[in-house]
């Protein structure tokens, strides 16, 4: 256990706990913009799905009900513009972030095999690779790697930290690539329906995929457009090849979201109107948010989509949280998502409309 905890980088959060208590040391109390947990309520469908679901004494399945998968095609061809979804193209996950991480490893790669990721990017594609042995590389264009032993290679569009939207025709360029060399493509979509300044599209729409999933798959999460992180609902999308190979192991792990939380899901795909209300609520934070952090002497770089603002005071990223903190304000370094973050900070959306206003003040 401790040869494989040993691959693994510190967990970056614990760097936080000092500013964490400066913040919380605040009269008015701290106004946590750090990790993107949502803190609006559950939607009332959603709810009535998982309570009318809960006399569920047996094993649910690792593919989940035939009423789920439908939810799944149809949102992805409505919402995605997939076309020709079929059960075989779904699979359900018990949230993204064990996806993420077990990936690699449920593809069986290890010692020799390369997983490339974004240079800005969620840490847990990093940690994946580690934990199967694997060596992660960090790329600005994926098209500009050496293909030899890459085996895995994933894309985040909205991206996680700087909501950054890779444009379609691009998205196109790196799929045509990636079926060249034969690189299996996995794409984090999880921030899609947060659009702000952009429109983010999925690499299974046509215009992407050339109409053909092969070799390609999407990661969704309901966990932010459905309030439902405390669910661990997600799902992918895609080739069917690999994903009849990854239910195989899956279900020889036992990995089956919980049958409630089955019903909870289909129900919220098929529900467009709470997104909409959720995306009100998150487009007046921002808008508040940016304001006065631009009034504070920031800079907001891309910040297209998805809930975060990617700031900068043009200063190493821990003297901006430690500037923060003594208003009561906590936000994310970006070094936690690489290097190349080192100057900036990620300050999340997902406060209440109460605690927003306590930041807006405290930055004025």
């Amino acid at each position: 256990m401790s040869a494989v905890s040993s691959r693994l980088p510190d967990f970056p959060w614990d760097r936080l706990e000092p500013h964490k208590a400066t913040a919380a040391a605040h009269p008015d109390g701290i106004v946590d913009l750090s990790v993107g947990t949502p803190v609006d309520p559950v939607p009332a469908l959603v709810q009535r799905a998982l309570v009318e679901a809960a006399d569920s004494p047996g094993y649910p399945t690792v593919w989940g009900t035939a009423g789920l998968r439908d939810a799944l095609t149809g949102w992805a061809g409505r919402r995605l513009g997939a076309r020709a979804m079929t059960h075989a193209h779904v699979l359900p996950v018990v949230g993204s972030k064990e996806l993420v991480a077990w990936l690699p490893t449920q593809l069986g790669l290890g010692a020799g095999d390369r997983v490339a990721h974004p240079r800005l990017a969620y840490p847990t594609y990093e940690v994946g690779a580690r934990l199967c042995g694997a060596e992660p590389v960090p790329y600005d264009d994926p098209t500009e790697l050496d293909p030899a032993g890459l085996k895995l290679l994933w894309l985040n569009s909205p991206s996680n930290p700087t909501g950054e939207v890779l444009p379609g025709e691009e998205l196109a360029r790196i799929v045509a690539w990636a079926r060249e060399h034969g690189v299996l493509v996995f794409s984090d979509e999880c921030y899609l329906e947060l659009g702000w300044e952009a429109e983010p599209v999925s690499v299974l729409h046509p215009d992407v995929c050339g109409g053909s999933y092969e070799g390609i798959v999407a990661v969704h999460s309901l966990s932010k457009r459905s309030n439902l992180a405390g669910y661990r609902a997600a799902f992918l999308a895609g080739d069917p090849a690999v994903l009849g190979e990854l239910l195989q192991i899956r279900k020889h792990g036992g990995m089956m979201v919980p049958a409630p939380v089955q019903a909870a899901t289909a129900a919220a795909l098929g529900d467009d109107t709470h997104v909409r209300e959720q995306r009100a609520r998150y487009a007046a934070r921002r808008d508040a948010l940016r304001g006065a952090l631009e009034a504070h002497g920031f800079r907001v770089d891309h910040s297209e989509a998805s809930l975060y603002l990617w700031s900068t005071r043009d200063e190493p990223c821990w003297d901006t949280v430690a500037h923060l903190a003594e208003l009561g304000i906590l936000v994310a370094p970006g070094d936690f998502y690489g290097p190349a973050g080192e100057r900036h900070v990620r300050v999340a959306l997902t406060a209440t409309d109460e605690r927003i206003d306590a930041a807006v003040k405290r930055l004025g």
